[in-house]
């Protein structure tokens, strides 16, 4: 009986066993797959991204999918959170005590950063293409990102925060022993308002990571009044581990002018740099910005400003034959240029510093002598202050938003919803007037406007320099008083000029014949390229937009084609004929033609 029992427990026993072997047996196999699925799918994941072309169509959506966990609260980020809490425990190195911050604080900011890797997503500059086939979720939180940043924040949001960019630089200006040693410090500062986490971080990494270390004297972030959570605890727990970086937060919105003054009364450094919340800097940015000031300490500089796109975060840049120079228009708005004659002349390599007129750098003593108004790139300019471009120096800015470097909608402060071009002057003229400032002025040697228009920017079109102004009406017996029309807006670029009924009213039919031969609209010259004459940029080369007008004949010939301007039989579109001195549809009166002008 004995005996009996003790088979009976064996028996039991094996077959026991056996369903727990096979559970093992699976649950092991399975783990393995799943790791080799793993590992399959961040190559496949690495091995697309950043090269221009379009994502996986099904990783990057599971990528997207493990975003929208962290912005709806998913437990994809606990999970980073705890496995790398207890790598901490362990003693893990550093890099790994970061990381398990990054994850905390991913809870709070809905934004996990971004791994490091040489095959990331955007590394290098490329650009992040995101798959066609995105669920209605994963448009819906692309399109918030774009409404709120107008920028594609999902896409700069998949990009780590210390991506790599490459180095557009000349090879001269990497020669070693170019600048000087002995470098003077600098203070940083950064003015934003509801700036998107990963843009921000972005930033300001890229002049950590990017700038000798012995250079940078703090970083300031001067938060103007910003609204968002996650520029709140988040940002200063963030910021907290770097001991440079300094946050000034404005009580109530300033507007970018006050904001950076805010942050010119924290700093303590003897020379002043401005950055915008969403840039990047290159390699090698900082030191020739300083050299150039170390040698003299009136002078302003700035950086070649390059695009990052703001669909794709793709870095857009032109070697230094390439680059253009910064002006204002008569309407007061700031414009890219091609390098004037007169510069192309002076400088003898492309390297060589260009005369500008968009500030970024300069050296502390100055700042408290300059308005706090956009004045400031005039006011240098009159005042014996030097402002150039160097080229050595290379800073992307995010798209469009390189337009509209501070957002000031919804402020509270009245002077915020005057438009910028009107500010200026308001500020302008109120703050001339006083004795104070015609002192300053006088101690600061300050020159005229009108030297400022012959020696700094002589290639600007002057209204009152016109040789001829008004309308251009056509002098056929059949025309019914037709005149040259069309808007100059930019969108209306590129387009057809057309005639319409004449009708002494200036706007659309108001043009300007310059001394170089520009039939123009504000910025926008007549241009005939061998089809339509169309409304282009001026760029005052000549070719295309290059006219002749005679007076006696009535006539206006093209330059390059040789041909002449003619209404067409339709009295509506403008054609371009083999000149005829007998065809009255060629003869056209400008109005106020003035031959002493030219």
């Amino acid at each position: 009986m004995a005996l009996f029992s003790r088979r009976r427990s064996l028996i039991f026993k094996v077959l026991l066993l056996f369903p727990t072997a096979w559970f093992l047996f699976v649950l092991i196999v399975g783990f393995s797959d799943k790791a080799n699925n793993d590992k399959l799918i961040i190559e496949k994941k690495y091995a697309g991204v950043g090269g221009g072309e379009e994502l996986n169509a099904i990783e990057p959506v599971a990528q997207m999918d493990r975003n929208l966990e962290l912005r709806t609260g998913g437990q994809f980020v606990s999970t980073v959170a705890s496995s790398s809490a207890a790598a901490v425990e362990q003693g893990a190195p550093l890099e790994e005590k970061k990381r398990q911050k990054d994850a905390e604080r991913a809870q709070d900011t809905g934004v996990l950063v971004a791994p490091m890797s040489a095959q990331g997503p955007g590394e290098m500059g490329r650009p992040v293409i995101l798959p066609k086939n995105l669920t209605s979720e994963q448009k819906k939180v692309v399109d918030e990102g774009w409404q709120k940043n107008a920028f594609n924040q999902y896409v700069s949001d998949m990009i780590s925060v210390h991506r790599k960019l490459p180095d557009p630089r000349d090879p001269q200006c990497k020669e070693s022993g170019k600048y000087l040693t002995n470098l003077p410090a600098t203070s940083v500062i950064i003015c934003f308002h509801n700036e998107a986490w990963s843009v921000l971080l972005r930033t300001v990494h890229s002049v950590l990571n990017r700038s000798p270390s012995s250079l940078i004297h703090d970083i300031i972030l001067v938060d103007d009044a910003s609204t968002m959570p996650h520029l709140k605890q988040n940002l200063d727990d963030y910021m907290a581990q770097y001991p440079k970086v300094k946050i000034v937060r404005a009580p109530q919105r300033e507007g970018l002018i006050r904001a950076r003054l805010m942050g010119a009364r924290h700093a303590s450094a003897p020379v002043l740099t401005y950055l915008d919340s969403h840039c990047e800097c290159t390699e090698g940015w900082l030191e020739p910005l300083l050299d150039r000031i170390a040698r003299n300490n009136t002078t302003v500089v700035c950086p070649v400003i390059d695009v990052i796109d703001d669909e794709s975060l793709e870095y857009h840049y032109r070697n230094s034959e390439g680059v253009n120079v910064g002006g204002f228009d008569w309407n007061l708005q700031f414009n890219w240029h091609a390098i004037p004659d007169h510069e192309k002349k002076r400088r003898e390599h492309p390297s060589d510093p260009l005369l500008h007129e968009l500030p970024i750098d300069c050296g502390k003593p100055h700042v408290s002598q300059i308005s706090p108004a956009k004045g400031l790139r005039l006011c240098v300019c009159v005042c014996q202050l030097n402002m150039i471009m160097i080229p050595n120096s290379r800073m992307p800015v995010l798209g469009i938003r390189a337009m509209h470097l501070h957002r000031e909608l919804g402020s509270p402060r009245h002077e915020l919803g005057i438009p910028n071009a009107l500010q200026l002057v308001h500020i302008e003229r109120r703050l001339w007037r006083c004795d104070k400032s015609e002192k300053l002025r006088e101690r600061l040697k300050c020159k005229s406007f009108e030297w400022y228009l012959k020696n700094i920017y002589p290639e600007l079109f002057v209204p009152g320099d016109a040789v001829a102004s008004g309308e251009v009406r056509n002098m056929a017996d059949d025309s019914g008083a037709m005149c040259l029309d069309s808007p100059a807006r930019k969108q209306d670029l590129h387009k057809a000029v057309t005639l319409y009924p004449c009708h002494r009213q200036g706007g659309n039919q108001f043009w300007m014949l310059s001394k170089e031969g520009e039939i123009r609209r504000d910025e926008a010259c007549l241009d005939y390229s061998g089809d339509d004459v169309i409304l282009y940029p001026c760029h005052g080369s000549k070719g295309n937009q290059y006219w002749m007008y005679d007076p006696n004949s009535h006539t206006i010939k093209q330059g390059s084609s040789k041909k002449c301007l003619e209404m067409g039989p339709d009295r509506v579109k403008l054609i371009m004929s083999d000149c005829d001195l007998n065809n009255s549809r060629q003869r056209w009166s400008f109005q106020n033609y003035d031959s002493s002008k030219l």
